[in-house]
């Protein structure tokens, strides 16, 4: 049907008049919906079925036509996914991970610890150590020369809480600590968004002038790359942990080398500050997680992470993430990584602005729960800045 191009509002009338009358289509699949779902419920059958969902998909497409097979079989998809998401709310089903957010809730103290034995990577000074000393008041601190030894020692028990940095809000994601997620068994109950200043750091008398070598980890070397281009002459080294670099300058005999490193380690080592603040944005934080062994959920609780494998076939990831727009639930970061052992798969780590009091998460999780090839619930914690 043609439309005279000129008369715009009639076109958009009679899209109105079409709206309505899909919207009352809408409502009365979705109470057909229901008629489903008490059906299954007397027969003992599954909400979801892959066949059905199949033949409807490949019948849509042909009825659709040519010009529109495509966009049909992603509308119905949406539509089925709200189908199967209204009929699981009717049979009030309760997924495993909804049980264990209900036993943490109820289990959890009303208030986060003062105190505990938490696990950090580096040595003193280093930004893990600032961060834990945030998130708690007494913090006994002990520490790991990696990332896999702070998961291990929660694993094992050694320390009650590991506190690691995750990401970055200039040079982006910590790889390592999202490859050890897969592998480890944890839980996040607190995150902490921590300011980051990078000092230039060198013994007492030293001027930038004499600087031939910094030493840093590698991601505050990324973090600083414009002063370190404006200083060619300066190699630069990365090792473990700022501070262990702050303590590489102070204990070597050499009197030509700095660190990129924290102010307290300034203090903490005897150095003097030859720059300060030389990161690239001044607006640099570094989001770092608190982690134990079993799920916390304190009070308040507003953010979630979720871990899940989508099947390997075109449009599965936008299925899955489709419950999020559905229930208008909010993806804060989605982070992807290469699924070990396999070919050109990845696994995808989600980070949703949610109250884990909220029904709607609920929902999405049993949904991802039955839908996903693997899915791994992380936690549901508060995000604390400072």
């Amino acid at each position: 049907m043609e439309y005279n191009i000129q008369s715009l509002d009639s076109i958009r009338e009679r899209i109105d008049e079409v709206d309505k009358q899909l919207v009352s289509l809408f409502r009365e699949r979705m109470e057909i919906s229901a008629a489903v779902a008490e059906y299954k419920r007397a027969n003992g059958k599954q909400v979801f079925d892959a066949a059905r969902e199949r033949s409807k998909l490949a019948s849509v497409a042909q009825l659709a036509g040519e010009d529109f097979a495509d966009y049909s079989r992603v509308l119905y998809s949406t539509i089925m996914s709200l189908s199967r998401s209204y009929q699981e709310k009717i049979l009030g089903s309760q997924s495993l991970t909804d049980s264990l957010i209900e036993k943490a809730v109820n289990e959890t103290p009303k208030l986060f610890p003062v105190t505990a034995k938490v696990a950090c990577q580096g040595i003193e000074g280093a930004y893990s150590q600032i961060a834990a000393e945030k998130l708690f008041e007494l913090p006994q601190i002990e520490y790991f020369k990696s990332f896999e030894g702070v998961f291990e020692a929660i694993e094992n028990g050694t320390c009650e809480y590991g506190v690691l940095p995750l990401e970055n809000s200039t040079a982006g994601s910590v790889g390592k600590v999202y490859d050890l997620m897969l592998k480890k068994n944890f839980y996040i109950v607190r995150s902490f968004r921590l300011k980051i200043d990078h000092n230039l750091l060198a013994k007492k008398g030293l001027q930038l002038e004499d600087i031939k070598e910094v030493f840093s980890h590698e991601q505050a070397i990324s973090q600083c790359s414009a002063f370190l281009k404006a200083n060619p002459q300066i190699k630069v080294t990365a090792c473990p942990n700022t501070a262990m670099a702050a303590r590489l300058a102070a204990e070597t005999e050499r009197n030509d080398v700095a660190a990129l490193s924290s102010r307290d380690c300034a203090l903490l080592y005897g150095l003097s500050n030859l720059a300060a603040n030389v990161q690239d944005n001044a607006n640099n934080h570094t989001r770092f997680i608190c982690i134990s062994r079993k799920p916390e959920i304190y009070p308040g609780a507003d953010k979630t992470t979720l871990m899940m494998v989508a099947p390997h076939k075109p449009g599965a990831l936008y299925v899955l993430l489709s419950h999020f727009f559905a229930h208008g639930i909010n993806i804060s970061k989605l982070e992807s990584r290469p699924l070990p052992e396999s070919d050109f798969e990845f696994l995808f780590y989600l980070d949703l602005d949610v109250s884990v009091y909220s029904p709607k998460l609920r929902m999405v999780l049993a949904e991802l729960e039955r839908q996903s090839e693997q899915f791994r619930y992380l936690g549901s914690y508060i995000e604390q800045i400072g």
